[in-house]
């Protein structure tokens, strides 16, 4: 390590105060500072006295993700294989979903982090550390089969638009992944709905069929899938968001390393658990319902984008609510907004989407009342404590 240190010093010259390449210093201190701890500390403003940084922090997530990832390239080729009838390997499957997904990967980190060094450049600032989680978490809940110019456009969408024009990391109002499905979904909907997204090359070839269990709800059809099948994830679906099993492997770890909200994820569980309750209870107050209505609550819990979402992106330190409170608020209606969407809206049927930016746009406004009922309730104390005082003197 001792030698690699002395290299990137070597390299820093030209990039140090005074030198030619002074402007461009935000693009090799951020190779630095990826490599080794930074040899400084916050001199001013407001921070936290704590020897982890941000970059490790976002390792941190990035780490939790790794399990739904591989996952999601495994399942990536058994859906592929297992949708023509043919025989396969564990590797064949694995190299398959591979060969689809780390390309959108590759696509995702440099269109996203080209932007940020520009951006740090033009604007003379370190390069921000919160795409490293962003650029992994973009095409993870895209549609395996989503062309690679459509993933790069999104990912320019979703920092231009979605970060950028609010002051870059820490600063945006709107989770950034969720920034960029959602503009995927609108400008290109035949591309992130349907039957054939999917599954790997299904709109090639007839006998394929993809559908989502949502879909399969949706337009009145049989689901075709165990409990287990859907625990477990190999089911059609978005890359990552299938394996229940793997996303909450990944929330243990962002737990115990409190990195994760475990009063959001909590919250927004038992949000959806209750909302999937009040729809099931309709039959019984003489409503009737419909396919999606009528799921089982707890299955609502394991289909489609919603533990995903809930875990690694309702998490989102810098668009979720921040006070102790307003994270319980916050949490639960995520989950409540999401199912409540998916069945009341057909066309929609991933409300997790639309539930978390609804709730990124309100986590300030539930803060600023958290703290409000906060303030209000010490002035009501104190005036209720200064009778006393006065007795006692």
């Amino acid at each position: 390590m001792e030698w690699i240190r002395q290299r990137l010093d070597k390299i820093r010259e030209p990039f140090n105060k005074g030198n030619k390449l002074e402007k461009y210093a935000p693009a090799i201190n951020a190779l630095d500072t990826f490599l080794f701890t930074p040899n400084h500390t916050t001199q001013k403003g407001a921070h936290i006295r704590d020897a982890v940084d941000l970059k490790r922090t976002m390792i941190t997530v990035v780490l939790a993700l790794v399990p739904a990832l591989i996952f999601g390239m495994w399942n990536g080729g058994y859906q592929y294989y297992t949708q023509l009838g043919e025989a396969f390997t564990f590797w064949d499957a694995i190299g398959h979903g591979a060969l689809k997904i780390i390309p959108m990967i590759a696509v995702s980190y440099a269109v996203g982090l080209g932007i940020e060094f520009a951006f740090a450049i033009f604007r003379g600032h370190e390069v921000n550390e919160g795409y490293l989680v962003t650029g992994l978490l973009i095409p993870m809940i895209m549609p395996i089969d989503i062309p690679l110019w459509m993933v790069a456009l999104s990912v320019v969408f979703a920092v231009l638009v979605g970060k950028e024009a609010f002051g870059g990391t820490g600063m945006n109002i709107l989770n950034p992944a969720l920034t960029a499905r959602a503009f995927a979904f609108f400008a290109y909907p035949t591309y992130m709905s349907g039957n054939s997204v999917w599954v790997s090359n299904a709109s090639e070839v007839d006998a394929v069929s993809g559908e989502t269990i949502l879909g399969k709800l949706a337009a009145g059809n049989e689901v075709g899938y165990s409990a287990m099948d859907m625990f477990a994830g190999v089911i059609p679906g978005s890359i990552a968001e299938t394996s229940v099993i793997c996303i909450l492997a990944g929330a243990l770890i962002l737990v115990l390393t409190k990195v994760g909200s475990w009063r959001i994820i909590l919250s927004a569980f038992i949000g959806a658990a209750i909302m999937g309750l009040i729809f099931n209870a309709l039959p019984s107050m003489g409503v009737e319902g419909n396919d999606l209505t009528n799921f089982p609550w707890y299955l609502h819990l394991m289909v489609g984008g919603l533990a995903f979402g809930i875990v690694f992106m309702a998490t989102d330190p810098v668009s979720a609510a921040q006070t102790m409170k307003g994270k319980w608020i916050y949490g639960f209606l995520v989950g409540f907004l999401s199912v409540m969407i998916r069945v009341f809206n057909p066309a929609y049927p991933e409300g997790v989407m639309l539930g978390i930016l609804l709730m990124n746009v309100f986590a300030p406004t539930i803060d600023h009342y958290v703290v409000q009922a906060n303030v209000n309730r010490r002035k009501k104390r104190l005036k209720n404590a200064n009778p006393q005082v006065e007795t006692a003197v």
